[in-house]
């Protein structure tokens, strides 16, 4: 008997599990804080000691499993190939990188590399970046913990096709906590929590001055969950130079600057036709606009989104007068307050519909008529004023919500980045396990669950091919019957990102 699973909850997190399962044919390696470095390295009794040995040993195909303790970073310019990438992995959920790798003042640099994956580590408390990417094509980082590192949590530079998949970045000193620079295209970023950085959560600069074509094109930004950000400037989401993003199902709130800002400043041409759709935006009292597109950024489509702006007289949406060649707006929830002439120029939703945009917008209702708990849970309440408001007309193709839910649950969306089920939220969210103690139980012959979270359980082998995977809400488990002996890792997924992982080995049926 094979191990069986239900369907992913969420199609697109189907096709991560896919990714994962690129073939590695090569070594697996080991790194321990009681390891040797003169050790083999093949065993966790014959483990390295220090990241930076391993990085400097690895070949295309290997991965470096990771046990919990303190460590010095690494910095890797060994390349992988599209069927051996080279994965750097956490065994469980404390593999810590609290010092600069040797070679740059970053937690960990890959540079002049490609296809390679880190998973799962904590990178803190650095000199500059937490992860730093450059001219590293097809490369992953996922499950990720970045605090307090004095530039940004993530930083990628002059990367095509990378993958940003559920990571935390909180707390940058500086700047952001997820960063995107330097002409790199087609990139994906997805079910991150940005929050606590000191300006934007995350940024796309394509930065023209660096070399390169100074255009980021078509990345896709989805599933992410922005608060507290930009005390110092930077927006939720900045784009300079970013050409076809498609931005959808993301939260954001709190955040003291702009929500999603479009713009040219080092990029080479401005950021124009953004697809800005089903996302929730609650801005702070003292924050610029919902959306704002600058600098003949134009072609910007926006619907089915929730824009509500706290500040005075700020609003909605803004666009600059070179910006509004090819824009179109609608099926949005507003502020009474939007402008067609920059950043200093209001008018209300009637004037604006006059203008052509936003025929079927609405003004919104007060916070505490529209979400479960304002400022915390932005569930939509079942007879709030999105529900069912939205247009699948305009929705771009996109079928669920941020957690996987499918679109429509009533008679048509509902608009913003959540889909309204029922009396779901507070008696579910009483009872939810903690959040870091999911109760999932590991034996000899399956992995079981009373009740977990609202999420996903993934069980996958040292080279990364996913066995089994399963919706946790309700109770179940996994049979192990046909599993080979080998070293396993399990890990649960939230809308909110990681949660838990746990590394085991599997020793054959008894």
């Amino acid at each position: 008997m094979k191990p069986t699973f239900k369907p992913a909850y969420h199609l697109l997190l189907l096709i991560c599990c896919f990714m994962l399962a690129i073939p590695c044919y090569g070594a697996t390696k080991y790194v321990s804080t009681s390891g040797n470095n003169s050790n083999s390295g093949n065993s966790w009794a014959q483990a390295w000691r220090t990241l930076q040995y391993a990085a400097d040993q690895v070949n295309a195909g290997d991965s470096v499993w990771i046990a919990d303790g303190n460590y010095a970073g690494f910095d890797l310019r060994t390349t992988g190939t599209a069927a051996n990438p080279i994965v750097f992995i956490a065994f469980e959920n404390s593999a810590v990188i609290n010092a600069p790798n040797p070679v740059t003042t970053d937690g960990i640099n890959i540079e002049d590399a490609n296809y390679i994956e880190v998973n799962g580590v904590r990178v803190i408390n650095q000199p500059r970046n937490g992860i730093r990417l450059v001219f590293a094509d097809n490369c992953i980082v996922r499950n990720t913990f970045c605090d307090n590192n004095f530039e940004r949590g993530i930083f990628t530079g002059f990367t095509d096709d990378i993958l940003l998949e559920y990571n935390e970045c909180l707390n940058s000193i500086d700047e952001h906590g997820i960063y995107v620079s330097n002409s790199s295209d087609r990139s994906i970023i997805r079910y991150n929590i940005c929050h606590h950085n000191n300006r934007g959560g995350i940024q796309i600069n394509a930065d023209g001055s660096q070399g390169g074509d100074g255009i980021s094109t078509d990345p896709e930004i989805y599933g992410n969950i922005i608060y507290e950000n930009g005390v110092a400037g930077g927006g939720a989401i900045n784009l300079d130079g970013v050409q076809g993003a498609f931005i959808y199902n993301n939260l954001l709130y709190e955040n003291h600057a702009t929500g999603i800002a479009l713009f040219q400043q080092d990029g080479n041409e401005p950021s124009i036709n953004a697809d800005i759709v089903h996302n929730t935006i609650i801005n702070a009292s003292n924050a610029r606009w919902c959306i704002l597109a600058v600098n003949g950024s134009s072609g910007a489509q926006v619907f089915n989104n929730i824009l509500i702006n706290q500040h005075a007289w700020r609003g909605s949406i803004a666009l600059d007068p070179d910006a509004v060649t090819g824009f179109d707006s609608d099926y949005n929830i507003v502020v009474n307050s939007l402008s067609n002439e920059g950043d200093g120029q209001a008018m209300t939703l009637t004037e604006w519909q006059a203008l052509g945009y936003d025929a079927n917008s609405m003004i919104a209702d007060p916070l505490n008529e529209l979400f479960v708990i304002p400022g915390s849970d932005y569930h939509l309440l079942n007879d709030a004023q999105a529900v069912d408001e939205g247009s699948a007309a305009f929705a771009f193709g996109i079928n669920d919500d941020i957690e996987g839910t499918t679109r429509p649950q009533g008679a048509q969306h509902d608009i913003g980045a959540y889909e309204a089920e029922g009396s779901l939220a507070v008696e579910e969210e009483e009872e939810t396990p903690d959040i870091y103690n999911p109760g999932i139980n590991i034996n000899a012959e399956s992995i079981s669950w009373a009740r977990g979270l609202n999420g996903t359980l993934t069980l996958m082998n040292v080279e990364g091919k996913v066995i089994a995977r399963r919706d946790i809400s309700m109770a179940g488990e996994v049979m192990l019957d046909d599993l080979v002996p080998g070293v396993y890792l399990a890990t649960v997924h939230t809308p909110r990102g990681l949660q838990w992982s746990k590394g085991f080995v599997f020793s054959g049926k008894r």
